[in-house]
């Protein structure tokens, strides 16, 4: 084994490590991080793939190089350390990984964060899978904000046009190398910030298609407790500096994208997120002049960029600056609109009929009047569908009545929607309400089953329409049970659901389930006016097992089933099935006396001795 060091690269070679080809290139910028470089080596050294790391020592002096070696001595073929004069940013150190990469994919990971476990096999198996050039796997942030929107839901492959990818411009991803060498697609150097903005935005622009790891938390973004990383400082953000870094990668997204939904949809994110946020809290703390400047340097982005395609993809604050960039008065109002907090109390929850009464209290924070209040419910898996329903208002006061009927399937988040001067600010309600308020019983309405509830993690108000989250309360007993011809169950029974009698419709079978296996046999079963049912189960055909018993509904969600439940029991039953003789023995479980059944094949010595006996 053999040490080599040329041109600042540290590499440990022994016989044999070029027999498999890499997976995974990681490539790490590292900056005077030796508190963080062992959990982060470690997070990627354990990761399941065929991988190298190349650390990329950016002119650290805090001993990060020299812990550095030691990985790579203790670690040959596997880190490689390359050691750098200080750049004064990400940008070099990353590129020099990427010419030094060898690996299918190349992941970027910084020193302070680390990967979580099984991270790279995911990420790599989608990939490879859908034939995908960038995967992104879900970030999760400690003490740092983590993007929220592309990770809804796990993708195969998804475009730029039909998805939230694009909100996502950091570089912790999964590349395809052959992708960034074909368009020598790099970062930018010698930038304080957004160098990762003009690499990832280069990238997206020639993939092919994008997959999403949204199930697994595969990369951890961590906030350094001394303050000290660049997106910690205080001119990280410096508005007027934002304006100008954003330029670049707006222009080199727009000579790869025509004209059209594409860009308007592309350009919706950076005039969402990099130049009307420049209007909001950092446009209240700057200067008279400095507003000036940031107001004028929006207006030339506007300009440029701004079409009636973004302006109809944006929310109201925005519109409502894109218009007022000429009245600093205008955008202080809409500033101080958008940064307000949304109180909302909870002080009423009931039902009339087919409604769900909703009372409460809403304002903005420091704000006197507004222009109306409503209250929006939006479709958790679907924000695109949406009611609003008009508050009706008393005093302080507002009341909404919510037609449930007209909610489609699926879960239902109630938001309290304020008005004041265009804008409309939305706020969650339920997780501040007077005591007492419970959650009102389920309701059948229009033959499905609506199920209000306070949600577990923050006590907000949703209502779920079918039985999606929420465990539908239903009853099914047995009245009368007795044998037929054919080994067959004759069984009379009642259901309900949430207090009341479910259609005749909505009831669809009955389901016997082995309880070791999971095994399922479906049977017909009658529903009857008044919330009867009548099944004649072939219980002689069932394999040898412990079946319990099920009602199945359909109830406008998931199939929601009941356990059946009896205090009447149909003596055992002996005779021919499938070639077997068999021993059917209904029974009622301890405690809620459930419907079951033990199904045991019975042999030539056990038929002997029950005939002797």
């Amino acid at each position: 084994m053999t040490t080599r060091r040329d041109c600042g690269v540290v590499e440990m070679h022994g016989a044999g490590d070029d027999d498999d080809a890499v997976d995974v290139s990681v490539v790490i910028p590292v900056h005077n991080c030796r508190d963080f470089l062992d959990r982060c080596l470690t997070s990627a050294l354990v990761q399941r793939v065929k991988k190298e790391i190349v650390v990329v020592d950016d002119g650290s002096t805090d001993g990060s190089g020299e812990l550095l070696d030691l990985y790579a001595a203790y670690h040959p073929g596997t880190v490689k350390v390359v050691h750098i004069e200080a750049s004064g940013g990400a940008g070099r150190p990353r590129n020099v990984g990427i010419e030094h990469a060898t690996g299918r994919y190349v992941f970027f990971c910084d020193a302070d964060d680390y990967l979580g476990p099984e991270a790279l096999e995911r990420m790599v198996a989608v990939a490879d899978r859908n034939d995908t050039d960038i995967v992104l796997g879900k970030i999760v942030g400690h003490g740092r904000r983590a993007p929220v929107s592309m990770f809804a839901r796990s993708a195969d492959r998804v475009g730029l046009g039909d998805s939230n990818v694009y909100n996502s411009l950091s570089c912790f991803k999964l590349f395809r190398r052959e992708l960034l060498v074909r368009h020598r697609i790099r970062f930018g150097e010698g930038m304080l910030v957004g160098e990762d903005i003009l690499f990832t935005v280069h990238a997206y622009c020639h993939a092919r298609a994008v997959s999403v790891v949204a199930d697994h938390d595969c990369y951890h973004l961590v906030s350094r407790p001394d303050g000290s990383s660049i997106m910690q400082q205080p001119g990280s953000r410096d508005p007027l500096a934002w304006l100008a870094m954003i330029r670049e990668p707006i222009r080199l997204m727009a000579r790869h994208v025509e004209p059209g939904p594409l860009r308007d949809h592309l350009l919706r994110r950076h005039f969402r997120l990099d130049v009307f946020t420049q209007l909001g809290a950092v446009f209240l703390d700057s200067d008279d002049v400095r507003r000036k400047d940031i107001a004028r340097e929006v207006a030339a982005l506007c300009e440029e960029w701004y079409t009636p395609g973004v302006h109809e993809r944006l929310n109201t604050v925005d519109r409502q600056r894109a218009g007022a960039l000429d009245d600093l008065d205008r955008l202080m109002r809409l500033a101080r609109i958008e940064s307000a907090t949304v109180r909302r109390r909870l002080t009423g929850l009931r039902w009339d009929g087919e409604h769900l009464v909703v009372t409460g209290a809403a304002r903005l924070a420091g704000i006197t009047r507004d222009d109306g209040l409503t209250v929006v419910l939006r479709a958790r898996h679907d924000p695109d569908k949406e009611l609003v329903v008009p508050a009706d208002r008393k005093g302080g006061e507002f009341t909404a009545r919510v037609d449930v009927g007209t909610l489609g399937s699926g879960i239902w988040d109630l938001r309290i929607a304020v008005e004041i001067e265009g804008v409309i600010r939305l706020g969650r309600l339920g997780a501040d309400r007077d005591s007492g308020i419970g959650r009102p019983q389920p309701r059948m309405v229009g033959g499905v089953v609506a199920l209000p509830y306070f949600t577990r993690d923050n006590g907000n108000l949703s209502i779920d329409v079918g039985g999606h989250v929420v465990a539908v309360p239903g009853t099914a007993r047995l009245i009368r049970m007795r044998w037929s011809l054919a080994h067959r169950l004759l069984m009379d029974g009642e259901v309900t659901v949430a207090g009341t009698t479910p259609p005749t419709s909505a009831v669809k079978r009955l389901v016997w389930r082995e309880r070791r296996t999971g095994r399922e046999r479906a049977e017909r079963v009658m529903a009857l006016p008044g919330g009867g049912f009548a099944a004649r189960p072939a219980v002689g055909k069932l394999a040898p097992g412990t079946w319990d018993a099920y009602l199945e509904l359909d109830l406008g969600g998931p199939p929601a089933r009941f356990r059946i439940e009896t205090d009447t029991v149909a003596g055992p039953r002996r005779g021919w099935g499938a070639a077997l003789f068999r021993s059917v023995r209904p029974y009622a479980t301890s405690g809620k006396g459930r419907l079951s059944a033990v199904v045991r094949r019975l042999t030539a010595k056990s038929v002997v001795k029950r005939i002797l006996r």
